[in-house]
């Protein structure tokens, strides 16, 4: 596997930036409202894992590799590329939410080509929308493979003995620089990790040990200095409560930690919350919407929070930049 890292952002706006956001990503934040409060896998349909052929041979110690489908709504699929990692290092790992595009196909982007993934009675297939981007594929595998290719569905889990125990792992780039953003099981907890690559000084890593899990990773230039900004999605608990690990690049030399408040920090965001928290990246800002909660039951009320970064005294940091409430439907 190539050294390489990943990273995404989120952001919302209030009225204003719902409107920006509309404009941007459409599609995307259609999806957002459609999976709030949505169990990965609780759908039926495409949820489940599919493998390669050399799977029903791992005994023998043949190498494999396989998909893991979550349903997260209707319409959006959360994909995970493994493959066989107990006697060397994995094969390809690749990780990615789709949108539908019809009843048995959806899509996203991987490397900035499109990706088509078709699901069949009881297999699923991924490949580059045009064959001339297939390389595209083959960036998140070593040793000449590729995630393109068809996977037949299997019934239960994965071999737990030979999976790559990474659970989350994304690259993203900007700007001539970019990050691997990656966590594995640690001590009961999950180890991020957010590699860097492309700084003229210091490429060293940062890991951190979170609660929970890594829902999302996004990029973006969030104080338009003309370096990127790293934002990592975090979730933890029954109620899915949120937070974000950020990365900041210094004049493209190296990178340092961003501060982000939780939501105990000020009492106007914290009234009412109970988790199931929404991040994303809008131009500039840093969003995070959540249902209200009044005596344990949902309002019909949403807040959304904004977020502009600013340079701190020790560090940079995020701060609101504005509070908005909303009915849900």
């Amino acid at each position: 596997m190539m050294n390489i890292v990943r990273i995404g952002t989120v952001v919302v706006i209030g009225a204003v930036a719902l409107t920006s956001c509309a404009c941007k990503k459409n599609s995307e934040s259609t999806d957002r409202k459609e999976t709030t409060r949505i169990e990965a896998g609780s759908q039926p349909g495409v949820s489940g894992n599919y493998v390669t052929p050399d799977y029903e041979m791992r005994g023998e110690g043949y190498d494999w590799v396989a998909v893991s489908v979550k349903q997260l709504s209707a319409d959006v699929i959360w994909l995970s590329v493994r493959s066989r990692a107990d006697r060397k290092k994995p094969t390809c790992t690749f990780d990615t939410k789709a949108y539908r595009t019809n009843d048995s196909t959806f899509s996203t982007v991987a490397e900035g080509k499109t990706v088509i993934i078709k699901f069949g009675a009881e297999s699923v297939t991924i490949a580059t929308e045009r064959p001339e981007d297939e390389a595209a594929l083959y960036f998140f595998c070593s040793g000449g493979a590729t995630v393109a290719g068809t996977y037949k569905k299997m019934d239960g889990p994965l071999d737990v003995t030979q999976v790559d125990k990474t659970t989350f792992s994304k690259i993203l780039r900007l700007q001539g620089i970019g990050f691997h953003v990656t966590s594995k099981p640690k001590a009961g907890k999950e180890e991020l990790e957010i590699y860097p690559f492309g700084l003229s000084v210091d490429n060293r890593s940062i890991t951190q040990l979170i609660d929970g899990s890594v829902a999302d990773a996004e990029i973006e230039d969030l104080n338009s200095d003309g370096f990127p900004e790293v934002v990592v999605y975090t979730q933890s608990g029954e109620n899915k409560k949120g937070s974000v690990v950020g990365c900041s690049v210094n004049n493209g030399k190296s990178m340092s930690s961003v501060h982000f408040p939780s939501v105990a920090e000020n009492e106007k965001i914290g009234s009412g919350y109970n988790g199931y928290d929404e991040f994303s990246v809008v131009e500039t800002y840093l969003s995070q919407r959540f249902p209200i909660f009044e005596n344990g039951k949902e309002t019909g009320r949403m807040r959304q929070i904004t977020y502009k970064l600013v340079e701190g005294e020790a560090s940079r940091r995020f701060v609101v930049a504005n509070i908005n409430e909303y009915d849900k439907n």
